[in-house]
């Protein structure tokens, strides 16, 4: 008797402590719909324009004004090849007044305009140095050129990585919804069979914990998804809100092999070509040392001129009296620094020191991505297998879940075996959604290495259509 009266007082808490967690999950899921939700200025962000808004990106814009830079450089140091014109004036005019008094002699007096222009002419022959310095300017240009492609692929593949994160973030968020779906479901059968006295208390106790679970996850993957989308308006530089394609599928099918990818990548590499650059930046400075203690032949011609009005130094001044000369001189010069202690013959062995160092930064540079576009290569093909394993996985999961549901209708099984095969056809389309992010990834880093593309149509090793069910090729992109 005492257990009868005992049990629904243990029991009231426990219905009230229930019907408050409802009303909080749904208040939750409210709030986080409403902190998510944002209308304006939406724009369509397509995955084949990212290269094209990419360029809109602030950090890419100040490469952009270092290869003008750079520009501006090459042109300053050409400029050295052509003669050189200076203009001088010293008072333009001068006036000069004063008064000389000697007891020997009469005062004399000064009041007087002048003007002295003169034009320089400048012209290096034969400049050691010159050659040296256009030289590394070039480079320098072509490095800085070389450094801007670099960061605008570099940019382009972590945008193409943000957008499929994206992506992959909203079929996460419709996994979710379909795994809630059914543990509410799990849950109104627990409940109908509670109310027909063939259920327990706990089976409803256990379907509404994996339902509060579900929807915590639900709600996590629109906060992840929030993220990723700001992660990628901020490379982007996109103003507002923006809509994307939002199915998931393959960007396309990867046809070439292995040794071709890791020649063409070896080939095309402009990090690589940079450091070639960078070794004849050296060598070229090693030898402007040397340069300099070559003879430096030079032209140069002087003009100068005076114009005066008025007297200087006479006793009587004459206010219209005027005068001028001018000389002209033109010269062949000749400079050579002849001995400087070795301190040049030192630095130019430093240089070429530094110079055979780019040898082995190559070496290695090199080794880093034939490793680098091998595993982006052998992942890709780890992933083509991982998608067709999960669909495969998902269709024996959705057949588990039916048995399963019809086993536990006819009283032959427990909710508990619903919900683990529940779990794992959520898991199942996880992983398959986990596949097909990780193939798009390997494919722009294998873009991005390589410089190949991707191809619409899947090709087999003799170049010809593979006719295998099972086959990433049967998979539409």
């Amino acid at each position: 008797m005492l257990r009868r009266v005992i049990n629904p007082f243990l029991l009231l808490p426990l219905t009230l402590s229930m019907n408050t967690f409802n009303v909080l999950s749904s208040e939750t899921k409210n709030y986080i719909d409403n902190v998510l939700e944002e209308k304006s200025n939406i724009t369509f962000v397509d995955y084949q324009e990212i290269e094209k808004l990419v360029l809109n990106n602030q950090e890419l814009k100040s490469l952009q004004n270092l290869v003008a830079s750079a520009s501006f450089n090459l042109s300053s140091q050409i400029a050295k090849r052509y003669p050189s014109l200076d203009f001088q004036a010293n008072g333009l005019p001068k006036y000069v007044a004063g008064k000389k008094y000697n007891s020997n002699s009469p005062t004399l007096k000064t009041s007087q305009f002048t003007a002295n222009p003169s034009l320089n002419i400048k012209w290096d022959l034969i400049a050691p140095l010159r050659g040296s310095e256009i030289k590394i300017a070039k480079t320098n240009y072509k490095i800085a050129e070389n450094n801007y492609e670099i960061k605008k692929k570099d940019l382009i593949q972590e945008a193409r990585i943000r957008y499929h994160k994206y992506e992959k973030s909203y079929q996460d968020i419709q996994n979710k919804k379909f795994t809630l779906d059914l543990s509410i479901t799990s849950l109104e059968n627990a409940k109908a069979k509670l109310d027909s006295g063939i259920g327990t208390k706990f089976e409803v106790l256990e379907a509404e914990a994996q339902l509060s679970r579900d929807q915590q996850s639900l709600n996590e993957k629109k906060i992840e998804h929030e993220i990723n989308k700001i992660s990628l308006k901020e490379i982007l530089n996109v103003k507002g809100d923006f809509e994307t394609n939002k199915e998931q599928s393959l960007i396309g099918f990867w046809n070439h092999k292995l040794n071709k990818n890791i020649n063409e990548g070896l080939d095309k590499n402009l990090s690589l070509k940079n450091l070639i650059l960078q070794k004849s930046i050296k060598k070229t400075q090693a030898d402007s040392f040397l340069a300099q203690n070559k003879p430096n032949i030079y032209i140069s011609n002087s003009f100068s001129s005076a114009f005066s009005k008025g007297d200087s130094l006479v006793t009587n001044i004459d206010s219209e009296k005027s005068g001028s000369n001018y000389t002209n001189t033109i010269s062949l010069n000749f400079a050579w620094s002849i001995f400087d202690g070795g301190q040049n013959k030192n630095s130019y062995k430093s240089k070429i020191a530094d110079a055979e160092s780019e040898k082995y930064a190559y070496e290695n540079l090199k080794n880093i991505l034939t490793t680098s576009i091998s595993k982006a290569y052998l992942n890709l093909k780890l992933n083509e297998e991982k998608i067709i394993s999960s669909l495969k996985e998902i269709e024996s999961s959705k057949e588990s879940v039916r048995l399963s549901r019809l086993r536990y209708d006819v009283g032959i099984s427990t909710l508990k075996d619903v919900l683990v095969r529940q779990s794992e056809l959520s898991n199942a389309k996880s992983k398959n959604i986990n596949a097909i992010y990780n193939y798009n990834l390997n494919i722009d880093e294998l873009k991005r290495l390589t410089f190949l593309d991707t191809s619409k149509n899947c090709l087999g090793s003799n170049n010809t259509k593979i006719k295998d069910t099972e086959s990433i090729c049967n998979i539409k992109i």
